[in-house]
């Protein structure tokens, strides 16, 4: 376990950086530097579909299911590799209509009908509510894993030692949207800082899974070959793994994705909302694929090594990523499993 002003710090700092590069963005935004690189930004932030459930919840659904986590990303990668053309034509109808939001989209395809944009608002706002309590959630349970619990007991009322560092996340987050968010009913201004900052957190994400991934397959357990020959001696744990395909549940979950990566109003923002050139969907098509193929390298490997490494007692699945590292002690690398899940 970490000391808790060790994990409060590293994520207020985090948070402040967060403030920082997005300020940097809007100050910015017209460099040639900058405008350079948005084809690359553009990219990196399709990447915000990667939340707190594929950092940590992508493991514990591989460690009771299997291979049927990969569906969740075959779905997005299958309408980037192959679905440009549609992409395409929603930005340019997007752009020519000045839409701005999932509800203009769908209204306009109804003469613009202030009802439908008002009922599909309602939707998504109820929606999104339960979403963003699900990541916030997921913060508060990689405070509790990772921090001595008792350090803040003492002076706390709550069960949960670690709730009012959720909010108080939760509160840098709301000014952060409010300061950086959607402040132009104009689609042509876009919002570069926002975006900068998301493209920081795609890139500190994946460098922190793909680190703590590391540490986890080649320090902890000499690599893929050597941990699978651990697994060979639990038959329940190869057959997780080896069963057929639930043929149903890919399609179901495929389907819903591929809609998922274009409809989510997060992503619908900063897919056609944000989008600046058709050069931008072009390197889309190949690195945002190769970004979810990165992210989960490492997936099942964790899930192998933590039902190696908690057979039998009470560890959350889905912390997997986290609790190894502070089994072995190696509190840096959860650290840095934490820096990625608040990323997420």
């Amino acid at each position: 376990m970490i000391d808790g002003w060790i994990i409060v710090t590293v994520a207020l700092t985090y948070v402040g950086f967060l403030f920082a590069v997005a300020y940097f963005g809007d100050k910015h935004a017209k460099s040639r530097k900058l405008t350079q690189g948005r084809p690359t930004i553009y990219a990196l932030t399709l990447a915000v579909y990667c939340t707190s459930w594929t950092f940590f919840g992508s493991v514990g659904l591989a460690t009771s299911r299997g291979l049927d986590f990969l569906a969740v990303y075959l779905g997005p990668i299958i309408v980037f590799a192959f679905g440009r053309p549609l992409i395409e034509r929603i930005i340019k109808i997007s752009k020519s209509q000045n839409i701005t939001s999932i509800a203009d989209f769908i209204s306009a395809r109804y003469g613009k009908n202030p009802v439908v944009a008002a009922v599909v608002t309602v939707i998504a706002v109820l929606g999104v509510l339960p979403y963003i309590a699900l990541q916030l959630k997921a913060v508060s349970q990689t405070v509790t894993t990772i921090v001595k619990p008792d350090i803040y007991a003492p002076y706390l009322p709550s069960a949960d030692p670690f709730g009012d560092v959720t909010f108080l996340i939760a509160i840098m987050m709301a000014v952060f949207a409010v300061l950086f968010g959607t402040r132009h009913i104009d689609s042509t201004e876009h919002q570069e800082g926002l975006m900068l900052a998301i493209a920081t957190e795609s890139l500190v994400k994946i460098a922190a899974f793909l680190i703590v991934g590391s540490f986890i397959t080649y320090w902890l357990y000499d690599g893929i070959g050597p941990l699978i020959n651990q697994a060979a001696e639990y038959p329940e744990i190869i057959s997780l793994f080896a069963r057929g395909l639930h043929g149903g549940n890919w399609i179901t979950v495929t389907f819903l994705s591929a809609v998922c990566i274009l409809l989510l109003t997060r992503q619908f923002h900063v897919t056609i909302v944000e989008n600046n050139s058709e050069r931008e969907v072009g390197r889309a098509t190949w690195l945002f694929p190769l970004y979810l193929v990165a992210i989960n390298i490492f997936v099942i490997p964790i899930a192998i090594a933590g039902l190696l490494n908690f057979r039998g007692d009470q560890t959350d699945v889905d912390m997997y990523l986290l609790a190894l590292p502070l089994a072995h002690g190696a509190e840096i690398f959860a650290i840095i499993a934490f820096l990625g899940g608040l990323s997420a």
